[in-house]
């Protein structure tokens, strides 16, 4: 992706700016600057000075940036300033950031949170336009994102590159592409020692649910007919292990096994293989997309078993896990996400 620094970038915030205030295009004064504390331009619209900070990204290294940048700026005591930060495409992580720190962003695919005294303007659902060729490096990819799993799984621990390949069974050069990159992004640190910590659970977490697709996993939905949902848990429980099938609960039936915070109808598991017809004969398991009440998963990478125990007497994926799959759930599932996060992955309460 090319950068997108610069006068034009400029240019096209003051249109869009025009656009919402209803100003003309050429009332609207723009100045780029090339070092004022790390603006890179203003502009000036109904009474309003937008200090402009661009950046060619909006992971949490860029992002974190950009609002200590304007943390530090004695313009923010002006009623008339507003921080402004510009990227390609906003994500969800970029976005929680902007929001906490209340600094009002717009990005270059046409989505916008403005919020200014008795301002507010929302664009959002604009797809992203600066998608890259090719298959850029994902730290958060389904082997890939073992690492982060064993990470947030063990936020109290420091542990050295090799130790954490070991850990998550996975090539040692494999593993420090992946440190890498998560470290570029600011999303871990090293110590003194070299040793690796997680400065902000929260904020890993974010970007990885942020690329997180429960869809790359191999999905049989179909229906088993029984009295009700927690029948169905054990059964299909007791089944697996009867044939030493490697298996853990994950999504809303994992959730209230954790928390008995939502009650659940479609019970989900993760299984190590693609189940024979005889299993799913025995199950009695009826392939129905429309009306499924059970899912089985093989799941893209095994790394999703990691941190599994029994939970209730059900073996259950890590709350981690559980938290990122309820995404790819429907019924009550986003709520129930919230609640694991805040009752289990509460990192800041646990500290």
């Amino acid at each position: 992706m090319s950068r997108i620094t610069g006068k034009d970038t400029l240019q096209k915030v003051a249109q869009s700016l025009a656009e919402w205030f209803k100003t003309a295009e050429h009332e609207i004064p723009v100045s780029d600057v090339q070092s004022d504390r790390g603006i890179d331009g203003y502009i000036h619209v109904a009474g309003l000075v937008f200090g402009v900070q661009i950046k060619n990204s909006s992971n949490y290294a860029q992002i974190m940036s950009a609002l200590h940048v304007f943390k530090n700026m004695n313009s923010l005591s002006e009623k008339s300033f507003i921080p402004l930060l510009v990227v390609p495409y906003m994500g969800e992580l970029g976005r929680k950031l902007c929001q906490k720190e209340a600094v009002s962003w717009i990005d270059l695919s046409g989505n916008a949170d403005i919020f200014h005294q008795n301002i507010r303007i929302l664009i959002d659902g604009r797809p992203n336009l600066f998608t890259a060729p090719g298959r850029p490096p994902n730290p958060f990819a389904p082997k890939s994102s073992r690492i982060t799993r064993w990470l947030l799984m063990n936020t109290d621990q420091a542990i050295s590159q090799r130790e954490l390949a070991q850990q998550t069974e996975m090539d040692e050069g494999f593993t420090s592409r992946i440190v890498t990159q998560l470290e570029k992004q600011g999303l871990i640190a090293r110590l003194r020692d070299r040793t690796i910590v997680v400065p902000d659970p929260d904020s890993l977490l974010d970007a990885w649910r942020e690329s997180y697709d429960f869809d790359q996993n191999h999905i049989l939905k179909g229906h088993i007919a029984e009295r009700s949902s927690n029948e169905r848990l054990m059964k299909l429980s007791h089944m697996f292990q009867d044939h030493e099938i490697q298996h853990a609960a994950t999504g809303l039936c994992a959730a209230w096994q954790y928390t008995q915070f939502a009650g659940f109808r479609i019970v989900t598991f993760y299984i190590d293989s693609h189940p024979s017809a005889d299993l799913l004969s025995e199950l009695k398991f009826r392939e129905d997309v429309r009306g499924s009440n059970t899912w089985l998963v093989v799941p893209k990478d095994e790394g999703v078993f990691q941190g599994s125990s029994l939970v209730v007497d059900i073996q259950c994926v890590h709350p981690v896990q559980t938290y990122l799959d309820l995404f790819g759930h429907p019924e009550r599932s986003k709520d129930a996400a919230e609640y694991i996060r805040s009752q289990l992955l509460n990192w800041n309460k646990n500290a």
